[in-house]
């Protein structure tokens, strides 16, 4: 079961907008992150990611396990939101 979304981004990123676009779609809430306004969060990405990609999704199970999407790849949100 999902407890929280976070999807980090940045300005003219397509595939942020693309990831939020199919987040919307499929009814699902989530925090937004923007690295260009909150560059600090950089090391987050890198902690989780090992880069510095936008967008990294990051889906946060009731059980505290964590599933992160680099990029924009449907087959893994679909799975990590189920």
């Amino acid at each position: 079961m999902v407890k929280d979304i976070t999807v980090y981004t940045s300005n003219n990123c397509a595939y942020c907008g693309m990831v939020k676009q199919y987040l919307n779609i499929k009814g699902r809430n989530y925090n937004e992150v923007n690295i260009e306004e909150q560059p600090e969060k950089q090391s987050e990405i890198m902690a989780m990611a090992g880069s510095r990609t936008v967008p990294v999704t990051v889906v946060t199970k009731t059980d505290g396990s964590k599933d992160v999407t680099i990029g924009y790849n449907v087959a893994k949100l679909a799975s990590a939101i189920g």
